[in-house]
C-alpha cells in the first residue's frame, strides 16, 4: 500500500475518533456520516468509526453495523475485541456470562486489560478467587447500566444507577467524559443486547 495512502487513512481515522468524541461531549445529534451511522444506532454520535474498539487495539467497526441481529452480543463482543481479556475471566469467574448473553438491553463501561493492570498488585487475583465471588460480583455489576444507554444520552446525565445497586457519577469537561474517575476512551460499541463504553479504569463500588 501507497506511503501517503496509509498515512492519510490513518489521519483520517484519527479525525473521526477525534470528532465522535466531541460530538459525545455536546450531546449533538446532528454529527455528520463522518461520525455517525444511520443504521443501527439512530444517527447517535460514535456509533460508527469509534467502534471504539480500533482506537483502543481491539476490533475495528463494531460500532458501526447495521441491525442487531448481525451484532454478537455483548460477551462475544468483548472477547472478540481482544483487550478485554481480564474482563471476560472475571465473568466467567462472577458466573454473569449467561446473564450477560441475555436479552438486556444492557449498556456496559468495560475496563480494558490495561485498565485492571492500574490495579494494586494482587486484587484481580483475590477478587478471582471463589470464595471472594459475591465481592467480585458487586465490582462487575457496578459497571452494568440497564437498558442501552447511547453516548448522545448518557452526557445528558449526571448519574446513572447500575446494576450493582449503587450510583455512578458521569461528569463532561469538554471532549472529555469521566465515569468516577474513569475516563471514557471509546463510545457506542453497539452489541445484540445493548452498548459498551470503553473506559481506563476499572469501577470500585463504595
Amino acid at each position: 500500500m501507497d506511503k501517503n495512502h496509509s498515512t492519510t487513512k490513518r489521519d483520517a481515522t484519527t479525525m473521526a475518533f477525534s470528532l465522535a468524541l466531541a460530538c459525545l461531549a455536546i450531546g449533538t445529534v446532528g454529527c455528520d456520516s463522518s461520525s455517525s451511522s444511520s443504521s443501527g444506532s439512530g444517527g447517535r454520535p460514535g456509533a460508527s468509526g469509534t467502534g471504539g474498539m480500533s482506537a483502543t487495539g481491539g476490533a475495528s467497526g463494531t460500532g458501526g453495523m447495521g441491525g442487531s441481529a448481525s451484532l454478537a452480543d455483548i460477551v462475544d463482543t468483548a472477547v472478540a475485541a481482544g483487550t478485554f481479556k481480564t474482563l471476560a475471566a472475571a465473568l466467567t469467574a462472577a458466573d454473569l456470562v449467561t446473564t450477560l448473553k441475555g436479552t438486556g438491553p444492557f449498556t456496559v463501561f468495560a475496563p480494558t486489560d490495561a485498565a485492571f493492570a492500574k490495579l494494586p498488585a494482587g486484587t484481580v487475583d483475590n477478587l478471582l478467587k471463589p470464595e471472594n465471588k459475591a465481592m467480585l460480583q458487586a465490582v462487575l455489576t457496578y459497571h452494568v447500566v440497564a437498558g442501552k444507554v447511547l453516548a448522545a444520552d448518557v452526557v445528558k446525565l449526571t448519574k446513572a444507577t447500575t446494576v450493582q445497586g449503587q450510583d455512578v457519577a458521569i461528569t463532561v469537561t469538554g471532549t472529555t467524559v469521566k465515569v468516577n474517575d474513569a475516563t471514557v476512551t471509546a463510545v457506542d460499541v453497539l452489541a445484540s443486547n445493548g452498548v459498551i463504553h470503553v473506559i481506563d479504569t476499572v469501577l470500585l463500588p463504595k
